[in-house]
């Protein structure tokens, strides 16, 4: 196998990766502290490739604080814009290939059609707006790219809208949720799982790809699911976005369309709600 080096090791992706390079019994992956791989420092991260020899990179590390990004705009261009040109620029000088993580918020998610790879773009947050310029930096420099969007991140790792129900559904007797967001919920383990099958499969095929676990739903939903699955009583609420505003704008339907990354790689993507049963044992017995 040859080696594998990830980039925000320390975050939820990065903590899933190396708990499915356990499983998988993949040794030759590495996940360096930041203070040894900033994306930042061009200088440190040609370090970390003349260390390492990567033959892959993946870069987990993102700024994904939403809505502080509408005000910290710098910072998020910086991470997720420069970062992810920098690691290309390092993957191209080193004939490295690239695992770039995104999102579904490169899109405006206005139409209720599931979002294929080619669909324009058009962001609608400065997140959203910072991702997709990374993606593009990528794509300018460097060939031998994955570009993965994914959406709805959660896991028994890091903090994420499983975590945060099951906190709020223990302390308060009800909730409202928005009901009027649609998407699909991807456990973070099974994106892990796919990021290194794609790697194992060593058969190119770059390009930009969409993974999130299958099937449809709303953030009520959701959190219905996260309730019920876990048995956590709380009366739930549905309301429409306008009742909830926020800094930034999220899509209204942002659910990805998976043909092209299944029929590429060979891969089964679990349902959302499956796989959400999964991870709500695995936080039970790591009480």
């Amino acid at each position: 196998m040859e080696n594998i080096v990830v980039f925000g090791a320390s975050g939820q992706l990065g903590q899933c990766l190396k708990k499915v390079a356990e499983i998988k019994g993949i040794t030759s992956i590495v996940f360096p502290p930041e203070a040894e791989a900033n994306i930042l420092d061009e200088t440190l991260l040609n370090e970390v490739f003349e260390k390492y020899k990567p033959s892959f990179a993946i870069n987990c590390a993102a700024y994904t604080a939403v809505d502080k990004a509408e005000d910290d705009i710098e910072l998020a261009r910086k991470i997720n814009k420069t970062g992810a040109r920098n690691l290309a620029v390092q993957c191209k000088a080193h004939n490295a290939s690239l695992v770039q993580i995104s999102t579904d918020f490169v899109f405006k998610g206005d139409i209720p059609i599931p979002l294929v790879e080619n669909d324009i773009a058009e962001p609608i947050s400065i997140y959203g707006l910072t991702k997709l310029e990374g993606e593009q930096d990528v794509v300018d420099v460097l060939e031998q790219h994955y570009i993965i969007r994914t959406s709805w991140l959660y896991s028994e790792y890091g903090n994420n809208f499983v975590k945060t129900m099951l906190k709020l559904g223990s302390e308060r007797d009800e909730l409202k949720i928005i009901a009027d967001q649609i998407g699909t919920p991807t456990y973070a383990i099974d994106l892990a799982a796919a990021i290194l099958d794609i790697i194992i499969s060593g058969g190119g095929s770059y390009g930009i790809y969409h993974y999130s676990n299958e099937g449809v739903t709303s953030w009520y939903d959701f959190a219905k699911g996260i309730f019920d699955l876990s048995g956590t009583q709380v009366k739930t609420f549905p309301i429409r976005t306008s009742e909830y505003p926020t800094k930034a704008t999220r899509p209204a339907f942002s659910v990805m369309d998976k043909a092209k990354i299944k029929k590429t790689f060979s891969l089964e993507i679990p349902y959302w709600r499956d796989s959400l049963e999964v991870c709500l044992k695995a936080l039970e017995s790591a009480q």
